[in-house]
């Protein structure tokens, strides 16, 4: 099959959603077929405000179309709500294509956390963008729930994995730092709320692993704490493997591949009730982090945690299940269709 995935968020970009889409296109191929990735990188840009690390394609719709009418893909995924997400919905539209979503992240707090713009607006825009489609991906029940309740519809399952081979418990990178080490890993921006991590009242140390638009800021702010920016690869995975706890403080991330990655190196997760965490820790068959409405109250009682228990259940996740899930997931052409058949309106 030949599968088209349009999204706003693209390599170089460092984020979760990134990752998901660049991991399964890379599982789909595995098998066989042959996926295209079209992201910001194909077209002309600008900063994203307040986020200059993010890429804006400017009006991208007669380019996309082409790209995508050249391509002649079986199917196509819209994977989030931006300029590129709105173009490739556009053009879907107009050529009678049947196309899938995502709902990666709380767009609609993400905004107001920033703007203030409020949530009924944003709802209203999200629910129009998803409910064109023919399915609605989402990563956890509860996720699914809240949307549901938001009058969204067509939503099915798709979840996430780890990398197992690469985040794993391992010799970590050796920090001289008092313990226990309580550790964030992920963007440093004011979406996430480290700032309720680094204000929590905690023993040992606090160590933050990223890099985003607030670490000035939160640096400044908080001497204390241990700030080592962005790790990749081996060194990323010794990072987690160096934390007692990760603390994982977003209110509004739907996933957070990032818990998946620190239990998949035996690190108990410490984190709010919220939808993500409490999805994939409600599912270990032993306590393998803690949740509470005080973040601290949750490290603390996470240091108890068995970090072999961790593990064992982070070996659930696979990214071949979750491409899986994304494939059959997806609304292919009709049988006998072309993707070059002409516009009708």
């Amino acid at each position: 099959m030949k599968i088209a995935i349009v999204s706003d968020a693209w390599e170089p970009q460092v984020n979760g959603v990134v990752r998901t889409l660049r991991t399964v296109a890379e599982e789909l191929r595995k098998a066989g077929h042959i996926v295209e990735v079209f992201g910001p990188d194909r077209f002309r840009t600008i900063p994203c405000p307040t986020y200059p690390e993010i890429r804006l394609a400017i009006f991208p719709g007669r380019r996309l179309r082409k790209l995508l009418r050249d391509f002649q893909p079986d199917a196509v995924h819209v994977a989030t709500e931006g300029p590129l997400g709105l173009a490739a919905r556009s053009v879907a539209k107009k050529l009678y294509w049947p196309f899938t979503t995502s709902f990666h992240t709380k767009f609609a707090e993400y905004v107001n956390a920033r703007t203030k713009l409020p949530l009924i607006w944003s709802y209203a825009f999200l629910r129009w963008f998803h409910n064109g489609a023919a399915r609605v991906m989402v990563a956890t029940p509860s996720l699914e729930d809240e949307l549901r309740g938001h009058g969204f519809k067509n939503l099915v399952r798709w979840s996430r994995g780890a990398d197992l081979d690469l985040f794993k418990p391992r010799e970590p990178v050796i920090l001289d730092l008092p313990r226990p080490i309580f550790a964030y890993v992920g963007r440093v921006a004011v979406e996430k709320n480290i700032g309720a991590f680094l204000e929590a009242d905690l023993p040992g140390s606090k160590l933050v692993v990223g890099d985003g638009p607030q670490r000035a800021e939160l640096e400044k702010k908080y001497p204390n704490a241990t700030f080592v920016g962005a790790k990749f690869g081996e060194e990323l995975a010794q990072h987690y493997c160096a934390a007692d706890v990760f603390v994982f403080p977003s209110r509004t991330d739907t996933f957070g591949l990032v818990v998946l990655e620190a239990l998949a190196c035996g690190v108990p997760v410490a984190a709010y009730p919220v939808t993500g965490p409490r999805d994939v820790l409600a599912e270990a068959a032993q306590p393998v982090g803690a949740l509470h409405e005080d973040i601290a109250t949750a490290a603390i009682a996470a240091l108890a945690c068995d970090r072999a228990a961790c593990r064992t259940h982070a070996e659930k996740f696979s990214w071949g299940a979750s491409a899986g899930q994304f494939l059959t997931n997806l609304e292919p052409f009709p049988s006998g269709e072309t993707a070059l058949v002409p516009a009708k309106v």
